[in-house]
């Protein structure tokens, strides 16, 4: 098989790898592997790290948020070394498998598409490789949103609003740019129920 070829065919299994990767949702996994509780019928009912903790803890709760950031940062890590310097088309790769490993934590497979997080820790983890410094200035707003407010969600709204311009001030390109967009579209609209919550003033604190 010619290298270009190849190298075409690892690109394409790469994306859904990407997705499989994110559809692996740990906090489920991890809350039915050390307790008697199903995470979904608990709590919010969300399988994130923030629900974990109120539900299971502090230690499993950051072994989910590691396990649930790595999801992002592993097949993103894959598609930038695999990119390299190729410009348009290694940012659009590495958008597209960012957004795979995305969706795969909002629409879980493994789950039944249903049921899936809110997709700040993975696209932390997705950023943490493609733009370092724009996911420092996210967290930066995120730890002193929760501080000021006392709400992990009004945290990981602010986030994800400064995320696109982070990325944007950073230098990358509008590919990359645009991948951020859809991300913290997608971080608020998940967000939904907690929005309606925040305006109605029921949001649980920390």
């Amino acid at each position: 098989m010619p290298w270009y070829l190849s190298k075409i065919l690892e690109c394409l299994l790469l994306l859904p790898f990407a997705y499989l990767l994110g559809s692996v949702p740990w906090g489920l996994l991890l809350t039915r592997m050390f307790t008697s509780e199903d995470i979904r019928q608990e709590g919010s009912g969300n399988i994130g790290a923030t629900n974990v903790r109120r539900v299971a803890g502090t230690h499993l709760a950051a072994l989910t948020l590691a396990g649930d950031m790595a999801k992002g940062a592993v097949p993103v890590w894959l598609a930038a070394s695999m990119a390299g310097s190729n410009g348009a088309w290694g940012d659009a790769f590495i958008a597209l498998v960012s957004l795979s490993a995305f969706f795969g934590h909002l629409y879980p497979l493994f789950i039944q598409f249903k049921d899936g997080g809110k997709g700040v820790a993975t696209a932390a983890g997705c950023f943490l490789i493609i733009s370092p410094m724009a996911l420092f200035v996210a967290l930066l707003v995120f730890v002193l949103f929760i501080c000021w407010l006392n709400r992990v969600s009004v945290g990981s709204l602010a986030a994800a609003a400064v995320l696109p311009f982070g990325v944007w001030k950073a230098g990358h390109s509008g590919v990359i740019t645009g991948c951020a967009v859809i991300t913290a579209v997608l971080i608020f609209y998940r967000h939904k129920e907690n929005i309606i919550r925040l305006l109605e003033g029921t949001e649980p604190g920390l």
